[in-house]
């Protein structure tokens, strides 16, 4: 049996690929390539570059690899960009999965892993936030990925499915074997965009916000190292092929770091300084928000090995290192 990863030529999936492949999966990817890379892919895999949405190319891919799983990383990020153009949030991350677990339900796939957020919590304060807490998405994007969650939760409930959610929270750092790490342009990710900024490919960063209700006015988030995350999702589709229940569960270390604290250990790590900035607020950007991620390390024996944040960023400047000397666009 095959799983299907799409958006797998992407930061988060390409991990998940490595991973699986690791594990010895065999995997086939669906990417349209809009912000991932063709050489980001696993060679053991097979990349068929098209849309999620295209019902007819992902039931051949289905029929042709006996398809038995579906991780679905495919779909729009950035939050201030959500707040500016909604409807293509809604479109890309909503519609788009809309289509693609009723081709999973029509060709009888039947587990599902979706790439789901901590967004759809809102701001949940300094202590870590459960999976039954208040659901307040502050911003297009968090709104897309709950809508997303509620229709697998009413497919399985009518249908063969068995589903996870896993709910992410601050994804960084790189493959510690240096096969594969966040390599889009222009990137919005804070470790990512420290490192670039440290090695001298942006000329400064900013900080938005500095008057927020934490202890230095910073947001607080918990980051977690993209290798513990594909690992998650590696064991939550174990667990979903040994007979376990449809699941939404978080992916985070339980403790938050603020985006100066962040700063610092970039430069601690780097060895120097980078020239910083402080600006407004950034629309959608929750104050503080952490994991309680009890029940993925109860369920799923999930035990993370990367929580560490000065490995994180060493992981991240590694990759970035490499990437200078790829030919990215």
């Amino acid at each position: 049996m095959t799983v299907l990863v799409t958006g797998g030529a992407g930061y988060i999936g390409s991990h998940m690929v490595w991973e699986l492949i690791d594990a010895g999966e065999e995997v086939v990817v669906i990417d349209r390539l809009s912000t991932g890379f063709d050489w980001a892919v696993a060679p053991e895999a097979t990349l068929v570059v098209g849309d999620v949405a295209d019902s007819e190319l992902v039931t051949s891919i289905i029929r042709e690899y006996s398809v038995d799983a579906i991780i679905h990383f495919a779909g729009s990020i950035i939050v201030p960009e959500s707040v500016a153009d909604p409807l293509a949030y809604y479109e890309n991350n909503t519609c788009k999965t809309r289509s693609l677990i009723e081709t999973a339900v029509r060709e009888k796939v039947g587990h599902f892993i979706f790439s789901s957020t901590a967004a759809v919590y809102g701001t949940a304060g300094l202590e870590p936030v459960r999976e039954d807490a208040r659901l307040a998405p502050e911003s297009p994007y968090g709104t897309s990925k709950l809508m997303s969650e509620w229709m697998l939760r009413d497919a399985a409930m009518a249908h063969d499915l068995r589903y996870t959610a896993l709910r992410y929270f601050n994804v960084a750092g790189a493959d510690p074997k240096g096969r594969t790490g966040q390599s889009t342009p222009g990137a919005t990710h804070l470790i990512k965009v420290a490192c670039e900024t440290a090695l001298g490919k942006r000329a400064s960063m900013q900080v938005f916000g500095s008057d927020y209700p934490t202890p230095d006015g910073t947001c607080m988030r918990d980051y977690i190292h993209v290798s513990d995350l594909a690992a998650a999702h590696r064991l939550a589709l174990q667990r979903l092929r040994d007979g376990g229940d449809s699941l939404v569960a978080n992916c985070g270390y339980s403790h938050g770091y603020s985006v100066l604290e962040v700063i610092e250990s970039v430069r601690r790590v780097f060895g120097k300084d980078f020239e910083v900035t402080t600006g407004p607020r950034r629309a959608g950007d929750p104050a503080a928000i952490v994991a309680n991620s009890d029940l993925a390390r109860r369920e799923f024996g999930w035990k993370p090995e990367h929580d560490d944040l000065d490995g994180i960023v060493g992981d991240a400047l590694s990759w970035e290192r490499i990437l200078t000397g790829k030919n990215t666009r």
